[in-house]
Formats: C-alpha cells, structure tokens, sequence
C-alpha cells in the first residue's frame, strides 16, 4: 500500500533524578556526599532511509515512545541514559509540526536525519551541590521532562522527471518503455492510482529517475480526482514530460491546457519548470491531431516529440531530448541529486 501523507505523535523520556546519598565507610570519618546524577531521556529522531518506500509504518504505529533516563545511585553512580528511538523513512519525506505548520525537517539524503522530540536533562545528584561551605548537600535535581510533539509527514518523492497527462494519455505504457518499471497498465482511465517511479540509463554514468503521476482532470488542484493527493510528487521535478494522445477522437489540445491550468493552479514553481511534450500513440491513425500539435508548440518554442510507447517508435528521440533538456536544467539552477534543484 502506498502512503505518503500521516500522522504521528512522538514523545521523548524524561531525565532521571538525581541522587542525595552519603558515602559512609569504615574507617571514612568524613565521606561526604556521594549522590550521582540521573541519565539523560532518549529521544526520537527520524532518518532517510531509501529501504523504505513509503510512510506505511507511520501509518499504522501513531505514537513513538523513547524511555526515560535511569535515576542517579549512590557512590556517584550515574544513572543510564535512555535509548534513543529512529523512525526510518523514505528519501523526499517532509516533517511538519501539526499544530504550526512549521517545517522540522526535510529529508533528502541517505542517512539525514533530524531530532523531532529531544530527551529531558537528567537532574545533577547532591555531589554537584557539594561547596567548601556546603559539605553535606541534601538536596538534588528532579530531571527534566522529554519534549513531546504531534507531526506530519509528507512525502514528495525524488525524481528528475516528472509524467503528466490526463487519465489514459499512456503514462504508464510511456514509464514502461522509458525503463525497467512495470506499472499496471489497462484501457480504462484512472488505471494509475498511486506514484510509480523508474530508472532511465542515459548512459554508463548518467541514470535519470522518472515519476509517472495519476491523470489529471480539470479542478484536480482542488480536489477533484486523484490529482491533489499526487501533485506533490512532482514538486522537486528538474523537467516535466507533458504526454498528450493525439489518436482520432481526442483533443489533444484542450487536454495539454487543462492539465497546465491545474498544474499552474497547485503551485507556481510547477508552472515555471522546463516541458517537454511527447505525442503518443501515432501508431493509431493521428494525422490531423499531430499536425495541429506541431504548429501549437513550434509557436510556443516547446519541443514535440511524436512517440508510440506501445510501439516503441520514436521513443530513442525522446530520450535524446530528456538528456538535452536536463543538461540545460542543470546549467540553469543548482542541482544536487535526484528532484533537489534548487
């Protein structure tokens, strides 16, 4: 099951209480005091992990405990600190504080991590207290309490190029024949119900990562279909491939701005990403819809590339145009990996 919006509570131990004790020994007239302090609460931390592939865990286990420090002992005995709790997520996964909205974290790299509930101070037992005027303190400190929060996570996976369309445009057939994935594909709309994602091997040194998105519908951005629950996985694109039918009996023209409406609708950031555009399925009779794309995007500048990813035909040119594309993505913004151009 893929799940990339939850919810979770985390709470960290509290610190142990100091000690008051007294070392009392034969033939020790004077041993003063000899309380130690308490451990340190653990606290919970979350980390990227790319064995993890969605937030599933998280979906299922809301609350995360980390134990409490043990409490200080006599002869200046420290007590155990508590073990710290990781929650291993996916790479792209974003953290929020419920309440503010304010962002904890945003994990992006194998191994990054972030505390989200810090363990309590274990208190200082009465030997802290102990001054040249105060030789036999009775007092010591309780230790402090664990921080405790309610979060949400959001996952917005990392990929270099995202696959837009309405419902049926052939997506997934396009993933398919781009890479190694293997998608459920049917002729009905809607097939895709969650993200899929693929590797495209450019070259010995050069693999792109490729997210395929549920078809859009027109309102999408506000909910309707299954557009806003995916729309997010295309936010750290580097290039959006904007994949249009152009077999008789569609319009692949109006579905090109409905698609961009709602695209420039979620955000702008989306709206001001390079297009490529990939006509599908010429292997179905397309003359007439084929000419009009072309002389569309020849007066918007935007490169058409007529493929049949059933076929295969075309589908070379295509990822010639991907590597050329990404090449000047990449020489426009800073680009650190996968989906993080900045």
């Amino acid at each position: 099951m893929f799940i990339d919006l939850t919810r979770i509570k985390v709470k960290a131990g509290h610190g142990g209480k100091g000690c008051v004790s007294f070392r009392r020994e034969k033939f020790v007239p004077r041993g003063g005091p000899d309380g130690g302090g308490g451990g340190r609460g653990g606290s919970v931390l979350v980390e990227a992990s790319r064995s993890a592939s969605t937030l599933i865990d998280l979906k299922y286990q809301q609350l995360y405990r980390a134990p409490s420090g043990r409490h200080g002992q006599g002869k200046n005995k420290r007590g155990r600190s508590g073990a710290d709790v990781i929650i291993r997520v996916p790479l792209g996964t974003l953290i929020k504080e419920q309440e503010t909205g304010k962002v904890v974290g945003d994990l992006t790299e194998e191994g990054q991590s972030v505390v989200v509930a810090r363990g309590g101070r274990g208190g200082k037992g009465n030997t802290a207290f102990k001054t040249a005027t105060r030789r036999a303190p009775r007092i010591a400190e309780a230790g402090a309490e664990g921080e405790e929060r309610s979060l949400l996570f959001e996952l917005k996976l990392l990929a270099d190029v995202g696959l837009v369309g309405v419902p049926n445009a052939g997506k997934s057939t396009l993933l398919q024949a781009l890479t190694a994935a293997q998608p459920k594909i049917a002729d009905y709309p809607f097939t895709t119900l969650v993200p899929n994602l693929g590797v495209l091997d450019l070259s010995l040194n050069e693999r792109v990562t490729i997210a395929d998105i549920p078809g859009l519908i027109a309102g999408a951005s506000g909910g309707a279909g299954l557009g806003l629950s995916f729309l997010r996985h295309i936010e750290r694109v580097r290039l959006i491939v904007h994949i249009l039918d152009i077999s008789e009996g569609h319009d692949p023209l109006k579905a090109f701005e409905v698609v961009e409406e709602e695209l420039h609708a979620y955000s702008r950031s989306l709206a001001l990403l390079p297009r490529l555009v990939a006509a599908n399925k010429v292997d179905l009779p397309h003359a007439k819809n084929l000419a009009r794309c072309q002389s569309y995007f020849a007066g918007r500048g935007t490169p058409l590339y007529p493929v049949s990813a059933l076929t295969g035909e075309g589908v070379s040119d295509l990822k010639d145009g991907l590597r050329e594309s990404l090449d000047q993505a990449m020489g426009q913004r800073k680009y650190d990996g996968p989906g993080r151009a900045v």
